[in-house]
């Protein structure tokens, strides 16, 4: 039953648990067992609530039984990435800054899983501050991929994908700024989605780059990742960012329901394959090219000439935003303090945030604040934020000849844990193919695409015009589906030396 339960996905234990096949409890339980089966080896977890996720799963049972309402993922587990606020668990950010840190309020994503009757297992490891490509900075240790014990899961949300992959939860939260949704669901095998921008409440999410984050959906199947964008997106008048618009019907796309692929248009960007990419990444994603036209696509390829200046200029918006957002951690109000009454208010603070901040972010920090300072401020933030909008001209042309574009998701495979820690400029490569949309503010799903180099997964990128999120679930069902006739099923079934498949 253990076994069995955790290798459905979240719409089929919806529907087993709202029929009283199984009970929110029995699939709690087979979760939360997964976890410590198998969380010694990940460490995708700084968090476990076992005794709430329990209580509430027990809870949706009495309310089932008695006739009563439940929400559409009512005793759905889900993995939390630890940046969302939640009063009821620690919130740390990866940071020894906040390390214990209870909020005093749940953010807006958090509301809306309560409200879906999701059973949150606990809070996920991520690179501190959401600051990496690989989970290997946050302060409580790496988290490993499922695929292969010595390689990185992604980041920075990769604990919540290497929770998904490894079976302790059907369903996972991420954030993504630069990719750290889509990156880390390629190098594991999963579904990735980063929601248009302000598509879904940065209300509560401990902020790295403002204008840049995105909270998103993990998944094993493309349906699962439309039904928690739905849960928690919308707008939400508690952040001046949300889209006041209607969410796009994701769900209905997953299904099916708007149609195949017959006629639809995808541009297949030039910049974002080729020289860079390993052979079994660019193998793949060929494949998927011609598997599209199969299903009925028109293929076109696309130029995005500013596309190759998005590493620049994210690594000089991203860290200003984040020297300024981060000023709140000062040890004055909450989280570490270090010093005592016989210290100054400034030397508290420089302690503190020498003690509390890990090496990443304080480079990030301190790039940032060159960026902003007198004198460089026209130079480098303001040329940054020109290129920006030059990378949403080319979105924008880009639309007007096709309505999704493709690429792969990352260069390479899963690279090894410690091979990129001293050449911080190779870890941001990681990113490359996913930076575009984030600057241009776009939605972007990561599907697994097959193996590539070392026998590890590969993910292809499915981008569409701002508010138009279903177009990138209506591509990937239909691709989704048709490779896993080819496969015989899911990616994850693919893989006889999972590491921690049990």
């Amino acid at each position: 039953m253990v076994d069995d339960l955790t290798q459905r996905s979240a719409s089929q234990l919806a529907s087993a648990v709202a029929d009283g096949d199984v009970s929110a409890l029995e699939v709690t339980q087979a979760h939360l067992d997964r976890i410590r089966a198998t969380d010694e080896q990940l460490h995708a977890f700084l968090h476990v609530a076992e005794e709430a996720a329990r209580s509430q799963a027990a809870d949706i049972d009495r309310r089932r039984g008695s006739g009563e309402p439940l929400g559409p993922l009512a005793g759905v587990p889900l993995a939390l990435k630890d940046v969302f606020v939640t009063k009821d668990m620690p919130t740390t950010c990866g940071s020894r800054i906040l390390e214990g840190w209870r909020p005093p309020y749940d953010a807006t994503v958090t509301r809306r899983l309560k409200a879906a009757d999701v059973v949150v297992l606990g809070k996920t490891n991520m690179d501190e501050f959401a600051m990496g490509s690989s989970t290997e900075n946050s302060a409580f240790g790496p988290t490993r991929n499922p695929w292969a014990l010595d390689r990185i899961p992604g980041g920075s949300s990769g604990g919540s994908s290497a929770a998904v992959a490894a079976r302790q939860a059907p369903l996972g939260i991420g954030t993504d700024t630069g990719g750290s949704i889509r990156q880390p669901a390629a190098v594991t095998g999963i579904v990735g989605v980063k929601p248009t921008y302000g598509g879904v409440s940065r209300y509560g999410l401990v902020a790295f780059s403002s204008s840049l984050d995105q909270g998103g959906p993990f998944a094993r199947t493309v349906l699962d990742a439309a039904l928690l964008h739905e849960a928690i997106g919308g707008h939400d008048p508690l952040d001046s960012t949300s889209v006041d618009d209607r969410l796009p019907p994701v769900v209905a796309a997953a299904r099916g329901e708007l149609g195949g692929l017959s006629g639809l248009r995808v541009g297949v960007v030039a910049q974002l394959q080729g020289e860079g990419y390993e052979p079994g990444v660019q193998a793949r994603f060929d494949e998927c090219v011609t598997l599209l036209e199969e299903l009925g696509a028109e293929i076109d390829e696309v130029s995005c000439p500013h596309f190759e200046y998005a590493l620049e200029a994210y690594y000089l918006i991203a860290p200003s935003e984040c020297s300024s957002n981060l000023a709140r951690f000062d040890g004055m109000r909450y989280g570490l303090r270090v010093g005592d009454e016989s210290h100054s208010v400034e030397q508290v603070m420089g302690q503190t945030r020498a003690a509390g901040f890990g090496a990443e972010v304080k480079r990030r920090i301190m790039l940032g604040t060159y960026a902003l300072s007198a004198g460089y401020y026209d130079a480098f933030y303001g040329q940054a934020q020109k290129v920006r909008t030059l990378i949403s001209r080319d979105f924008r042309a880009a639309y007007e000849r096709v309505d999704v574009l493709v690429s792969p998701t990352t260069p390479t495979v899963a690279f090894r844990i410690g091979e990129r820690v001293a050449d911080p400029v190779s870890m941001y490569k990681a990113d490359l193919a996913t930076l575009p949309s984030s600057l241009y503010g776009g939605p972007a799903l990561s599907l697994p695409a097959g193996l590539g180099d070392h026998n590890l997964p590969v993910g292809l990128q499915v981008m569409a015009p701002v508010q138009h999120d279903e177009r990138v679930y209506r591509v990937g069902a239909a691709l989704e589906a048709a490779l896993q006739d080819r496969w015989g099923g899911p990616l994850i079934g693919r893989a006889p030396e999972l590491a921690v498949a049990g």
